[in-house]
């Protein structure tokens, strides 16, 4: 469960949130008593964020950002920026949400499946390739890129594109960010990295007190 309190429908006052409650959950269902919508996911995010009605709206006019009729980007390279994100920032909701969202705009299987490890497989173009490292340059390196990544970018994109696309991949980042801190959707799990108990018997004195191999 999220770290956070749900919104039941009962307590929903906000027409905005309505509106999604009826067309991600079905008209009259309460998405807290009755999770799930039709990607397979909780739908806790949208239950979470209904705590806040103005940044509900806020949230979801950012979503329609980058579907507006404006946008110059290629829909399948800004995806790879948006599911590269979910990889970077280990959210497996944004992630996975994103692969599908792949998918659906007809990337292959093995494109797909390579995301994770991008920089050494042979299944991405040359455009490809510059936008996911500028993507790693966003998450991983926190803004850092080496100019030699937008003269590569600007090959193919002008400044609004850039613009579109760094806008659209740091948005994801924090939702990334935020659906790992507060346990929302699939990022609702057990910490992955905890100690390994050492066998039986064993003590840190023992370890450390360990004579060193002689030199030859």
């Amino acid at each position: 469960m999220p770290v956070l309190r749900q919104v039941p429908r009962a307590e929903v006052t906000d027409k905005v949130i309505n509106v999604y409650y009826d067309r991600l959950f079905g008209p009259g269902r309460d998405p807290v008593a009755s999770p799930g919508t039709a990607t397979g996911t909780p739908g806790d995010w949208w239950t979470v964020f209904a705590l806040a009605p103005d940044i509900f709206r806020h949230a979801v006019d950012g979503f329609a950002v980058y579907r507006h009729p404006d946008r110059k980007l290629d829909p399948v390279l800004r995806e790879l920026g948006q599911t590269r994100a979910g990889w970077v920032k280990a959210s497996q909701f944004v992630f996975s949400q994103h692969c599908k969202s792949l998918r659906g705009l007809g990337v292959s299987e093995e494109k797909i499946a390579a995301i994770p490890h991008w920089s050494v497989a042979d299944v991405f173009d040359e455009q490809e390739r510059a936008v996911l490292a500028y993507a790693d340059c966003l998450t991983a390196g926190d803004g850092r890129t080496p100019l030699a990544v937008f003269d590569a970018l600007r090959t193919f994109w002008g400044d609004e594109e850039i613009l579109e696309f760094t806008y659209i991949t740091t948005l994801y980042a924090m939702h990334a960010v935020m659906t790992r801190a507060l346990r929302m959707e699939f990022d609702d799990r057990p910490e992955p990295i905890v100690e390994v108990a050492a066998p039986e018997g064993f003590s840190a004195q023992d370890f450390l007190g360990a004579p060193r191999p002689k030199a030859d």
